[in-house]
């Protein structure tokens, strides 16, 4: 394929896949709610930063997706870390079954799950629930990019400091550890967006009182044409943006 047939080609890709979130940026500052342009506008921000169910449902979904994030980046490198020293094939390729599941088939699953267990335990759906899902399918994210890290790394330094008296633990706090740091924040803010993005999983698993921004999003966006839906939607493109940059420049240092 000629050059300039291959710029085209990859312009209009770009185009397919970007110009709709540019639109949507676009019409976030227009004074009118409609598709017309009437000028630039603040007006929809602001309305955003007012709704207090907005608000809520941001907090919850920043609550959700930390918390989910620490207990998968911890629980996911020390999978990965189990993995790379049994040097088990099986075991990696494993994660793939999960990585593909649709998010429908793991929302389902996951209810069923709960439901069996918390009828025993007399528990009903929440914002512990909706962690624990959003856990499952981060913990997946964090050991494929931890393992992807270990594998860069020479074994033999844990053995030389086991020859040299540490423990196992002190040979992977003291030795390991400080060589996985890039990978992990990477593997952590991939996490945190996967989390903070998640519709599927999350409105099933959600109970009354724990609803996140993006099930907010959805049922305002099915009411009608809202252009604070647009104001918040440009918000967390442009931060989900940010985080994975830095991921993603963490993971290449990495």
């Amino acid at each position: 394929m000629r050059a300039p047939i291959l710029t085209l080609y990859a312009v209009a890709i770009y185009a397919f896949l970007h110009l709709p979130l540019v639109i949507l940026g676009v019409f976030s500052f227009n004074r009118s709610k409609f598709t017309h342009w009437e000028g630039f506008s603040l007006r929809w921000y602001e309305a955003a930063l007012r709704d207090r169910t907005l608000l809520e449902s941001a907090w919850n979904s920043l609550l959700i997706a930390s918390f989910a994030t620490l207990l998968s980046t911890a629980i996911g490198t020390l999978a990965a870390h189990a993995i790379w020293k049994r040097s088990a094939p099986w075991l990696s390729t494993s994660l793939y079954v999960s990585l593909v599941t649709p998010e429908i088939v793991t929302g389902v699953s996951l209810l069923a799950l709960f439901q069996i267990v918390f009828r025993v335990l007399h528990l009903q759906l929440g914002m512990h629930t909706v962690v624990l899902a959003h856990v499952s399918f981060c913990l997946v994210y964090v050991v494929m990019v931890v393992l992807a890290r270990l594998r860069t790394i020479d074994a033999s330094y844990e053995e030389a400091a086991q020859d040299l008296g540490a423990t196992p633990w002190q040979a992977f706090w003291q030795v390991t550890l400080p060589m996985l740091r890039p990978g992990i924040v990477a593997a952590a803010l991939l996490a945190f967006t996967t989390s903070l993005d998640d519709y599927v999983i999350t409105s099933l698993v959600a109970g009354v009182d724990s609803e996140t921004l993006p099930m907010i999003i959805y049922g305002m966006a099915r009411r009608g044409v809202n252009p604070a839906v647009n104001a918040i939607s440009t918000l967390i493109v442009f931060g989900l943006g940010v985080l994975i940059v830095i991921s993603q420049r963490l993971e290449h240092k990495a």
